[in-house]
């Protein structure tokens, strides 16, 4: 009698894992609109920005240029891009950062497709109201 060794390949990796478990926590009653309405693209949000202006988004990637700032009103306030392989958008928030450069973390906010700051126009802006590391949802399903 021969004894065969049968080899399991892995069921998930941890991104595809987190993903699976995202979507599953999305599809529960108590989410927020934009969570409910699905993760977006950083290349789909470039590709149509007028389809998504004004508009709540959930996105993710990684952090990358962050400045600190103070509003007019002495509220801290910070900055960064937010990068993934396709492409790079602005995100602007009011509070304490906490996250840190290099974070891979979701963004839920409002798009603008631009914006104008006195004579400067900004494209491509997300205003946060969450910025999460995807660390901080859960250690054991992101590498």
């Amino acid at each position: 009698m021969t004894t065969q060794t049968i080899r399991r390949q892995p069921f998930v990796t941890s991104l595809t894992a987190f993903l699976f478990f995202f979507m599953l926590w999305m599809l529960t009653p108590g989410t927020t609109p934009a969570l409910a309405s699905g993760l977006i693209e950083i290349a789909e949000l470039l590709a149509h920005p007028e389809q998504y202006d004004h508009q709540d988004v959930v996105v993710t990637g990684k952090v990358m240029n962050v400045q600190l700032a103070t509003n007019r009103q002495g509220q801290p306030a910070y900055g960064f891009l937010l990068q993934d392989q396709a492409g790079t958008l602005k995100v602007v928030s009011l509070g304490q950062l906490e996250v840190h450069e290099g974070d891979q973390v979701i963004v839920e906010g409002v798009f603008n497709r631009l914006r104008q700051v006195g004579r400067t126009i900004v494209y491509n802006e997300i205003k946060a109201i969450s910025v999460k590391p995807m660390t901080r949802l859960n250690p054991d399903l992101v590498g």
